[in-house]
């Protein structure tokens, strides 16, 4: 069985992450590994990762390595200044599950956008009563490098298919 849509895939990977400056890029460094413990699962074509990782798999079979570096651009592109806020402390109460430990700058905090989906914010900077808070995606600006091999292929169940979430997969 080939990869197309429609599919539930299972890979190992590791992503590395580099970045260009002033036309000089930076070592491409790991920032996350999937082993065969711990396989990434997902719906081809219904995934919400960038179109070209899909676009780069389609066609492998189970057990083809793969290898493949995808520009900022065609990942999840360049920083938003419009994504970077200045939101009030007082947001990140106690009562509303918030520590002050998880305040620090650099720390990514946990958030329910308006329509209750998960996402994330990064603490740039605390500004004493207001945190700078940048919403763009963790590698937004930066060249993915993926190193890995397709375990599985088969066929997304119904509810796979409406909902994007693959069963039993962790």
């Amino acid at each position: 069985m080939e990869i197309e849509k429609n599919n539930v895939i299972g890979l190992t990977f590791e992503l590395k992450v580099s970045k260009t400056e002033n036309d000089i890029e930076s070592v491409p460094f790991s920032v996350e590994v999937r082993d065969q413990d711990d396989p990434f699962y997902f719906v081809f074509g219904n995934s919400g990762l960038p179109e070209k990782f899909e676009e780069l798999l389609a066609g492998k079979k189970k057990g083809d390595s793969f290898s493949f570096v995808i520009e900022a651009n065609d990942a999840y592109g360049q920083p938003d200044e419009e994504l970077i806020l200045n939101i009030p402390k007082s947001h990140f109460s106690k009562e509303r599950g918030f520590s002050p430990e998880m305040l620090q700058e650099g720390n990514f905090l946990p958030l329910i956008d308006d329509n209750q989906l998960p996402m994330q914010a990064k603490i740039l900077k605390d500004q004493g009563t207001d945190l700078l808070l940048d919403f763009n995606h963790p590698l937004v600006g930066f060249d993915l490098h993926f190193e890995g091999e397709v375990l599985t292929i088969r066929n997304a169940s119904k509810e796979e298919l409406a909902t994007g979430l693959v069963e039993g997969a962790n």
